[in-house]
């Protein structure tokens, strides 16, 4: 993770949306399976819903879920993303409530972990508002791209949200880069760990599309909320200048307030089309023909 050079803008805050967000996420998947009850609905349950003695809260056999969680019908039931419900059955909020779902134990450990990685960071330095801001926008932008591109599946969990802060975290150290030392060790290290959450993406059973479109959204956030004094702005104005006046020092330089704008428009822009076009109903793989192997590509192991 970068860190700022001495005399850069240091100040922490207390992180406590971050934890609330892991424990609410928990909380949800423990009440998705108290309803997923499998040994009420599976026949045979005591020998293929695992592990037995969890009993109602024990898992769909491994044959229909491996991520050990509960069936799709019951994370249906409970808000996952389903674009034709989104489209033809009026249920907006499944945009939202789908970033709460998990599809199992696995699953949720692996998107609390990093959020938990990534969340803490950005939350102390730049607080839980702006923050929980990126994480709800950023999911929001990938449940939009998901649920114009994935038309036959159901979607669930927070990856879109995270990618979002892992590309709010690039577009931040971009935008503040003056600040950082060890810069090119934070890009890469930023980079590597996006390359190998959309190289997951490219798997069946994942939502690349929630990957790509949280990330996207994130990164553009990030360059409008993230935004930070450049460094030395402060001692500037305590400088004098050759003629006795302080040389003050802009806040924020040029290609910050060009980013900014951009960022801004883009964002809101790709924001406010995606919702059009999906209360349209349109099918983003009749506009995009190739669009569909960001997503999943197709092996002699497993076809999409």
């Amino acid at each position: 993770m970068p860190s700022s050079k001495n005399g850069g803008n240091n100040t922490q805050w207390t992180a406590w949306l971050t934890p609330v967000i892991v424990l609410a996420c928990i909380a949800v998947f423990i009440v998705v399976m108290f309803i997923n009850d499998c040994p009420k609905t599976v026949a045979g349950a005591n020998g293929d819903c695992v592990p037995r003695f969890l009993r109602r809260f024990s898992f769909q056999p491994l044959r229909e879920n491996p991520l050990l969680g509960p069936s799709s019908s019951t994370l249906e039931k409970m808000g996952a993303l389903d674009r034709s419900k989104v489209v033809n059955g009026n249920e907006k909020w499944r945009l939202v409530t789908s970033m709460w779902l998990h599809a199992g134990v696995v699953h949720l450990i692996v998107n609390m972990f990093n959020v938990v990685l990534i969340g803490f960071r950005l939350e102390k330095q730049f607080g839980f508002i702006r923050m929980g801001l990126i994480y709800l926008i950023a999911g929001l932008g990938g449940s939009i791209l998901s649920a114009l591109f994935l038309q036959n599946s159901i979607s669930v969990g927070a990856s879109g949200a995270l990618l979002g802060l892992l590309g709010a975290m690039l577009s931040e150290l971009l935008t503040n880069w003056t600040i950082y030392a060890n810069k090119l060790a934070a890009l890469f290290t930023i980079l590597f760990i996006v390359a190998i959450d959309l190289a997951i993406g490219l798997l069946p059973w994942v939502d690349n599309f929630a990957h790509i479109g949280g990330f996207l959204t994130g990164f553009l956030l990030g360059f409008v909320i993230l935004v930070r004094p450049q460094y030395g702005w402060e001692e500037s104005g305590n400088s004098p200048s050759q003629y006795g006046a302080p040389r003050a020092r802009s806040k924020y330089n040029p290609c910050q307030y060009l980013l900014f704008f951009i960022a801004a428009v883009l964002v809101v822009g790709g924001l406010a089309v995606g919702i059009v076009m999906l209360l349209k109903g349109e099918n983003g793989n009749k506009l995009c023909k190739w669009c569909h192997q960001l997503d999943c590509i197709e092996t002699s192991r497993w076809t999409c």
